[in-house]
């Protein structure tokens, strides 16, 4: 089954969790998610496997969280999904998907369990 990585090559715990899925051998696909967003479908089934609401996977130390002010804002999930689609600067990072479960890669030892 393939693994799938929702990566950004400036992150160091991203590129860390990349080379951990590597060196399993594995098939892997990999997605560079500032470069080619995820739809808000795949957002939200995403999210579904991870377990969590979409403001949960929000990066809130961005510049853009708070130049939106979304610490202030209730957002409904089809409006935080948007968000995260138009600034996907907004998505924690690293997100790996196998199957129908996903992790965050934060510490990147947290894909050992999924592979």
């Amino acid at each position: 089954m393939t693994v799938r990585i929702y990566h950004n090559p400036r992150c160091s715990k991203s590129r860390q969790t990349l080379k951990l899925i590597q060196e399993a051998d594995i098939e892997l696909e990999v997605i560079e998610y500032l470069d080619s967003p995820p739809s808000t479908r795949e957002l939200s089934q995403i999210l579904t496997k991870l377990g969590i609401a979409p403001r949960e996977l929000m990066r809130k130390g961005e510049s853009i969280y708070k130049e939106l002010g979304l610490a202030k804002r209730e957002l409904s999930r089809k409006e935080a999904l948007q968000l995260l689609h138009e600034h996907p600067k907004l998505i924690e990072r690293p997100i790996v998907v196998k199957g129908d479960r996903a992790v965050l890669g934060r510490p990147p030892e947290n894909v050992l369990g999924l592979l």
